[in-house]
């Protein structure tokens, strides 16, 4: 009939379309503006949706998807399925992200999936709204991405839906936006995985800080969490009420309200987290097993006075968390400390100035007295501190990352001598975190957490970051070396390449003295100590 203001057929029709269409059709799915003028009812709050979706029912339709209501900029989706005449309706609503294009035909292929995905599930209309909105949002990011990729610009005209390349999204969407019939996720591998949430306000406009939890399943498993509508989060069971559910689940009572676990991004995901351990999350984890920066309001000013720091804490601070909680308790996870400058009593001062120089002392040290002798279980924390950080929006595990990071490209001897299967370990655990960060697109993810994914290379990885600097000489040391481990060299290049693909970073040395060029205030300029009388 029309949309956005706009009719598409003669004003006449739509009495044609209230009185003689509306009564004989058991499913309708107008946009925003066809539901109002079928039911003479302005929308401009999602309760006037819902009240427009009853107006409808009383008309004759069962079913009804109004499929995209935009309200204060913030897009979403009404569904109302009345079972029975004269039965209240179960409705339902979906939040859409906005993609920043205008795309020709996503009216009737929206249509054409909400029918062909209740027919399906003829008794779960939200079921079937949220396997045709996931399959509508991966058509048209993959449409985008195809016009980008050929340097189109997407605002200067409305653009073809990529029907043919998308057949497998439509068939099969790993996507799901969870609608009031979810009960959670089925069929995880065995493993480390985080999950993390925020709640948001009614029209979705307003998310309170990310909160996120490790946990590592085995076969068969079944985990319980509760949504707590009073506290806002997830919350764990008594072990008989747990029992319960187990019991439920796995007699498949809740099966056809467990989506799917998304197998796409496995791969990327055993990359994230290869060395973490149920041990290592044991370890680590604060008491409660809640990581969330609501409960770190004193990391703020541990940030060092670099401006990309400074920023970093900002973004997390207000952008990313409107309606902070209210005198939060500290639970801090119990991460491994990291002196930045190394202090020891009875050494000159040529000896310190070597030991923060070169790392690789305080490496041994830390490997013996805090990780068992352990390389693996080094490396778990710095996975575990990325993805605190990266989905958790903890600043506490984003200084975590950093210090072991810094730890680890500030050694210059154990990398060529002692240590070279180390930080081979090392580089391809750090090329794939940030070759996932780069990686992720803000628009696949909520708006809670839109952006997040992107802090890597907007903030904490600009040209004036701690890891620049400390690439810089990391790469000069390994690719310079007359002598270096084969699969170290390898690594160190492929890294090198995507930080300057990625981000066009270039390392090529300002002094032609000691290959380091220091700014006024740079974190990374030379220390200088007070020594002690005597010393």
């Amino acid at each position: 009939m029309g949309d956005e203001g706009k009719l598409y057929v003669p004003p006449e029709l739509v009495s044609v379309y209230r009185e003689k269409v509306v009564p004989v059709a058991s499913m309708l799915t107008p946009n925003q503006f066809e539901a109002e003028q079928l039911t003479g009812f302005r929308i401009v709050s999602e309760q006037d949706g819902r009240e427009a979706c009853n107006i409808i029912h009383a008309a004759g339709p069962t079913k009804v998807v109004i499929t995209s209501i935009n309200i204060d900029n913030n897009l979403f989706l009404i569904g109302s399925h009345q079972k029975g005449k004269g039965q209240s309706s179960s409705q339902f609503r979906i939040v859409i992200p906005k993609i920043p294009a205008y795309f020709t035909g996503t009216g009737d292929l929206m249509t054409a999936l909400l029918l062909g995905w209740s027919n399906k599930y003829p008794d779960d209309l939200d079921k079937a709204a949220e396997l045709a909105v996931s399959s509508l949002q991966a058509l048209l990011a993959r449409t985008l991405k195809d016009y980008e990729r050929v340097g189109y610009d997407p605002q200067s005209s409305s653009l073809e839906i990529r029907l043919i390349q998308s057949q497998d999204d439509l068939r099969n969407p790993e996507m799901f936006t969870a609608g009031p019939a979810f009960k959670g996720i089925k069929m995880i591998p065995p493993g480390p995985h985080f999950i993390y949430y925020s709640s948001s306000s009614r029209v979705g406009n307003e998310f309170s800080p990310v909160i996120g939890f490790f946990i590592y399943t085995s076969p068969a498993e079944v985990i319980v969490r509760k949504w707590d509508q009073l506290e806002e989060q997830l919350v764990r069971l008594s072990e008989e009420e747990e029992e319960r559910y187990s019991q439920a689940v796995k007699s498949l009572e809740f099966d056809r309200q467990l989506g799917p676990y998304t197998l796409s991004q496995f791969q990327d995901w055993k990359r994230l987290s290869s060395y973490i351990t149920e041990s290592v999350i044991k370890s680590i984890e604060p008491i409660g097993g809640d990581i969330t920066v609501a409960c770190e309001p004193e990391m703020i000013g541990k940030f060092s006075g670099t401006s990309t720091e400074k920023a970093l804490a900002e973004q997390l601070k207000n952008s990313r968390l409107s309606g902070p909680a209210d005198k939060p308790k500290k639970r801090s996870c119990y991460y491994t400390s990291i002196p930045r400058v190394i202090k020891h009593k009875g050494l000159s001062g040529q000896e310190l100035t070597s030991l923060n120089l070169d790392k690789t002392q305080l490496l041994e040290s830390l490997l013996v007295k805090e990780y068992e002798g352990s390389e693996d279980l080094m490396l778990a924390e710095l996975q575990f501190g990325f993805v605190a950080f990266l989905m958790g929006q903890s600043l506490e595990a984003f200084l975590q990352w950093k210090s072991l990071v810094s730890l680890l490209l500030g050694c210059t001897q154990a990398p060529l001598h002692t240590r070279s299967q180390l930080f081979t370990k090392f580089i391809k655990v750090i090329y794939y975190q940030l070759k996932y960060g780069f990686c992720q697109d803000p628009s696949d993810t909520g708006t809670a957490a839109k952006g997040v994914f992107t802090l890597l290379d907007e903030t904490s990885l600009s040209a004036d970051s701690f890891l620049h600097h400390l690439c810089k000489d990391f790469f000069s040391l390994v690719l310079e070396a007359p002598v270096v481990d084969g699969d170290l060299l390898s690594w160190t290049r492929k890294f090198k390449q995507l930080l300057e693909d990625s981000l066009g970073w270039h390392f090529q040395q300002n002094s032609t003295v000691d290959g380091i060029d220091f700014d006024e205030g740079d974190e990374f300029a030379p220390v200088v100590e007070m020594l002690d009388p005597g010393q």
